[in-house]
Order: structure tokens, then C-alpha cells, then sequence
């Protein structure tokens, strides 16, 4: 009896027993009773045309089925009728664990509100919208344990002030880590590329964008290994773009025998260029510059420049369209009666040594 009286810290087993029962008795109705609160919630929802309250009432389970949890244990305490300081200790606990389901639920309620910021996606960038809402969820983790540290007599003010002097001490070994960190913002504030971005950094990585973190940007190579870019290599140095590309160039030198008149040579830039200026899939003057001529005499072929540009920037169909206009300047040419030139050198001799013997030359036919 004695034993049974003092219990534990004075309190009775019969009462520690009967508050274990309670905190039971809540963890068992815990399931039920947030289905009941779920499901009656919902039906408000669903009357509801948004899809958003739909979508925070998901994420909200968890928490709302931690409440039974925290009223348990408040009535498990209220029962035990504690004093001192275990009466202290059990009422910041119970605090505890109410700051706890709160800013658990608003953390997890981030996500679906950010549907919100979708708009300023058309201001500011997709990563950067991602990186305002990770953002915002650390600062609730922060407040939420800084809360927590409060209820339990622990100031924060000096701890910050601590860490403060401590960030500056990393700041100084870490200065890599902060430039990467303000120039993936600035990549972001800017706009350089996004996700799904084909970009070229020379000597560094070419490759499709993946990830833009706050350290390293991942890139895709065309070989599909991953690169890790440090996000200062993508903001300091000089980048290519080519999903920016509004057209995609074609730039051809053409080179034909010397034997080619000079009529062949007008049909063949004549027809050549109106066969792309007729061609719906390349994009005609004024929007894109378009070249068809005459170049220049080289060492073995008189040369026709090639310029113009496709409508597609898409690498496959820029390939087919090439390919295309490859078979049309062959068909243009041989039509026209001449060739293509091949690489060629003539060596001319003035005199010969006097012993060696004379050059035959064929009798014409």
C-alpha cells in the first residue's frame, strides 16, 4: 500500500495508471477521429470549384490526426494533478507539442498555397517562385522551433547573436558557397535559361538543363551524363542559349567545277533560292536575312554562299530539313549539266634539267 500511495515523485500508481489510460484511450480514438473531422470537412470542400482547399486538406491529415495526441497527454497531466516543477515541466511540454502540430500543419501547407505565387511565374521565373517557397517553409521551421524554444526559458536573441558571429567566422572559410548562392539568383533573376534549357558554357559543360540549385546548376550532357556546374561558372562566363534560338541557321558553301558557265551558275543560285523562298519550313526577308550567291573563285571550285534559316529550332527536324535541301542542290546542279568540284592541285614547272627527259603530252583527239 505504502508503495502503491507514493507511486512515483509522490504520485500514486493508481492515478499514473488511470492518466496512461487516458493518453491510451486518445491514441486509439486518434484514427477515428480524424477520419470523421476529415470527411466532414471534405464535404464542405467539394462543394467548393477551387481544387485548392482540396489540396491542403490532404496535407493536413497528418497534423490533424496528431491533435487527439496532445489533448491525451493534456488530460493525461490534468489527471495526475502534478505540482512544482513537474506541474512546469508538463504544461511546456503540452505548449510544446501545440506550437509543434501548428507550424507542422502550416509547413505542410506551403506546397498546395503556393499555387497562389503561379502568377508571378510570368515576373520572375519558375526556380525562383521554387525557391521563395522552400524559403518560406525554413522560416516556418525556424519560427516554430524558435517558439518552442521560448515556452522552455531558452532566449533566442542570444543564440542568433551567436550564430550571427559564428555565420560571419563560416562566411570567411565558405565564400565559394555564398558567391555560388548569389549568382543562382542572379542566373534566376535574369533569366539566363530554365529547366529544359539546351545550354553551352565553352570548355565547361553543353548540355539540357535539369535542376538549378543554390549551390550547382545540374546539366544533362548529350552523352546523358550528369554535370554539376557550379552556378558562379554559369553567371560569370559567357553562356549560348539555344533554346532562346528563334530560328536555326543553315550556312552552305556549295562549290561547282570550273568548267560551269556562267548561265548554269545563274540557274543554279536562281533555282536554289527560290527553292527556299517558296518553302514554308525556312523563313523568308524581311524577318531572317536569306543569301543565295555567287562567292568567290577557290583554289579549285568557284563557290556558292548558302545563308538562311529554318523556322523549327528543333535539332531532329532541322536535320530532316537540311537533309532535304541536300538532295534538292544536288538534283539543281546535276540538272543543270555541270558538277560539284572535288579538292584538286596543279603543279606548274618552267624548266627541267637538261638531262632528264621531256614531258609527254598526249595528241588531242
Amino acid at each position: 500500500m505504502d508503495v502503491w500511495k507514493n507511486g512515483l515523485y509522490g504520485i500514486d500508481i493508481g492515478r499514473i495508471t488511470v492518466a496512461v489510460l487516458i493518453f491510451l484511450g486518445f491514441l486509439i480514438i486518434r484514427r477515428v477521429f480524424s477520419k470523421v473531422l476529415v470527411h466532414r470537412v471534405s464535404l464542405l470542400t467539394r462543394k467548393t470549384s477551387t481544387p485548392l482547399d482540396d489540396k491542403a486538406l490532404d496535407v493536413i491529415q497528418k497534423p490533424v490526426s496528431f491533435i487527439p495526441v496532445v489533448v491525451g497527454a493534456y488530460f493525461a497531466m490534468e489527471y495526475l494533478n502534478l505540482s512544482g516543477n513537474l506541474e512546469i515541466f508538463a504544461d511546456r511540454l503540452i505548449r510544446s507539442l501545440i506550437v509543434f502540430v501548428i507550424f507542422w500543419g502550416l509547413v505542410r501547407l506551403v506546397q498546395p498555397l503556393s499555387a497562389l505565387l503561379k502568377g508571378l511565374e510570368r515576373a520572375v521565373s519558375t526556380p525562383m517562385v521554387e525557391w521563395f517557397i522552400k524559403a518560406v517553409r525554413i522560416a516556418f521551421v525556424f519560427i516554430g522551433g524558435a517558439t518552442i524554444l521560448e515556452t522552455w526559458g531558452i532566449r533566442v536573441g542570444p543564440i542568433i547573436a551567436g550564430l550571427g558571429l559564428f555565420g560571419v567566422a563560416v562566411a570567411l572559410g565558405a565564400q565559394d558557397l555564398f558567391k555560388n548562392l548569389i549568382s543562382g539568383i542572379l542566373v534566376l533573376v535574369e533569366k539566363r535559361f530554365h529547366p529544359g534549357d539546351w545550354i553551352c558554357v565553352k570548355g565547361v559543360v553543353e548540355g539540357t538543363v535539369e535542376t538549378i540549385g543554390f549551390r550547382s546548376t545540374v546539366v544533362r550532357r548529350f552523352d546523358k551524363a550528369p554535370v554539376y556546374v557550379p552556378n558562379s561558372k554559369l553567371s560569370d562566363d559567357s553562356l549560348i542559349n539555344y533554346s532562346a534560338m528563334t530560328h536555326r541557321r543553315i550556312f552552305w558553301k556549295i562549290g561547282v567545277e570550273y568548267r560551269t558557265t556562267i548561265p548554269q551558275l545563274r540557274t543554279i543560285r536562281d533555282r536554289i533560292e527560290e527553292y527556299i523562298l517558296q518553302s514554308e519550313a525556312f523563313a523568308h526577308p524581311p524577318e531572317v536575312s536569306t543569301f543565295v550567291r555567287i562567292d568567290r573563285f577557290s583554289d579549285s571550285s568557284i563557290d556558292i554562299m548558302l545563308y538562311c534559316f529554318t523556322r523549327t529550332t528543333v535539332w531532329g527536324e532541322w536535320l530532316e530539313l537540311k537533309e532535304q535541301l541536300a538532295y534538292r542542290i544536288k538534283e539543281i546542279v546535276e540538272e543543270a549539266g555541270t558538277g560539284f568540284a572535288f579538292p584538286s592541285q596543279s603543279v606548274y614547272v618552267e624548266t627541267l634539267p637538261e638531262e632528264n627527259s621531256e614531258i609527254f603530252v598526249p595528241p588531242e583527239t
